[in-house]
């Protein structure tokens, strides 16, 4: 495709520029082609079919951003809505998997019909601007902390919740990959992330913290044994409406949350502060969701990191085809790509929150009515370890608080719906037991 398509020039940057930020936020997500597998295997689906069916669903899923939406944004099987569908709908409510991939195809469906209507888009621009940069500033806590996790810095602690780790090698290892991208960053020089991910990963090879895999090339391949195994009348019933509506909710607003930050982080809204392309997003990522149902995956959602590949310079959907076919390419090198471990990696999303954090100076905390839901979102996305459960909390505290300042005309008819939809979310688990309650 030519340079003009994606505007290179208008945008500031250039094809070397691109491939450095895709080739960052395939690194930096990697790990779902062993993670979403290892997950998904919970309920009773097979491994190497998964580990095969992800790097599919990531790869086409992402190139199709970067040809039609044009777009930095990476897409995969989400964490987390991965974990609903294993450990909610097919251990906890008993359904086969089969029938869950059809509850994950017809959440896709419904949320396909809703950007066709506009629907998603009035949501999205609903919401006010101070909230959009909490969401930011929230996301950022997120990475961060999923980053220092990663690289053994923050630990699991019974008494605390959290602690802090011990420094050990690996530990080092990370901070020194660390040090090299606040070095280069500090010198203005691109591609900070992924040298300082390469490095880390060379130091864990220099002093043997990574084995070797068994072999570098696997060409068991095969995606039989989950692909076109969904069952969507046997998930065609009114008992789901409640597992459809939740995984509706939660891609909607990771989605939501994550094209938000990380299209404002690469310039990508108008004079107005509106995203450009979101029609194109949202359905990409609606199809994204029936496809990787249809293949034998669980909902595929836009990824965050890849705020790496946009910190990295990234602007056009060039990064996003890098990326989508690093997937692609990775296939047969899954045991290579394996050697680079977290905690290389971590040092990326520690620095990615802290660029997105930088927009916190656009809350005006003076002003309780915005300031507080914008705390709310930021505190929450980040204690709750879920951008959903945050933004949800956020809204409601947007609406009750204007509802008892008696400023009802300045909420949005789209956030009505937010906070409705928001609500019901945050409640719908209780909504039986507070019937009964009421009963008795």
């Amino acid at each position: 495709m030519s340079k003009s398509y994606f505007n290179l020039k208008e945008k500031n940057t250039s094809v070397r520029i691109e491939i450095m930020a895709g080739i960052t936020t395939f690194l930096t997500m990697a790990y779902i082609i062993f993670v979403n597998p290892s997950i998904l295997a919970a309920a009773g689906m097979d491994q190497n079919a998964l580990v095969a069916v992800t790097c599919i669903v990531s790869a086409i899923s992402t190139i199709l951003v970067g040809i039609f939406a044009r777009a930095p944004i990476a897409m995969a099987p989400g964490m987390g809505l991965n974990a609903f569908f294993a450990y909610t709908l097919v251990i906890g409510d008993k359904l086969e998997w089969q029938t869950a991939l059809g509850v994950v195809f017809l959440s896709g469906m419904v949320f396909l019909i809703l950007t066709f209507l506009g629907l998603r888009r009035r949501l999205v621009e609903a919401i006010p601007m101070s909230l959009v940069s909490a969401m930011a500033v929230g996301i950022g806590l997120f990475i961060t902390f999923i980053g220092l996790q990663n690289l053994g810095l923050i630990v699991n602690n019974d008494a605390t919740l959290v602690s802090a780790g011990k420094i050990t090698g690996t530990v080092l290892i990370g901070l020194a990959g660390l040090a090299v991208m606040v070095f280069l960053e500090a010198k203005k020089i691109k591609g900070s992330l992924l040298i300082g991910i390469i490095f880390a990963t060379l130091l864990a090879v220099i002093f043997g913290q990574i084995q070797r895999p068994e072999k570098l090339i696997s060409l068991n391949l095969n995606i039989a044994p989950a692909a076109f195994k969904l069952n969507i009348l046997a998930a065609f019933k009114l008992s789901f409406l409640g597992s459809i509506f939740t995984l509706m909710f939660i891609d909607m607003f990771d989605s939501i949350g994550t094209l938000v930050a990380c299209c404002h982080q690469a310039k990508m809204v108008d004079e107005k502060g509106q995203i450009k392309g979101l029609d194109r997003l949202l359905a990409i990522d609606a199809f994204a969701t029936m496809l990787g149902a249809v293949l034998g995956t669980s909902t595929t959602t836009s990824y965050i990191e890849s705020a790496t590949g946009i910190e990295q310079g990234g602007r056009t959907g060039i990064a996003s085809i890098v990326t989508g076919a690093a997937f692609l390419l990775a296939l047969p090198f899954v045991p290579l790509v394996g050697i680079v471990p977290t905690y290389a990696t971590a040092p990326a999303l520690i620095m990615v929150g802290l660029f997105m954090i930088r927009e916190i100076k656009n809350i005006d905390f003076l002003n309780i009515e915005e300031g507080f839901p914008a705390f709310i979102i930021m505190v929450m996305i980040a204690l709750s370890y879920s951008i959903s459960t945050g933004l949800a909390f956020g809204f409601v505290s947007f609406v009750i608080i204007k509802i008892v300042l008696l400023k009802v005309k300045e909420i949005k008819p789209a956030m009505w719906i937010i906070g409705v939809l928001c609500l019901l979310f945050l409640t719908i688990d209780q909504i039986p037991a507070l019937i009964e309650h009421f009963k008795g």
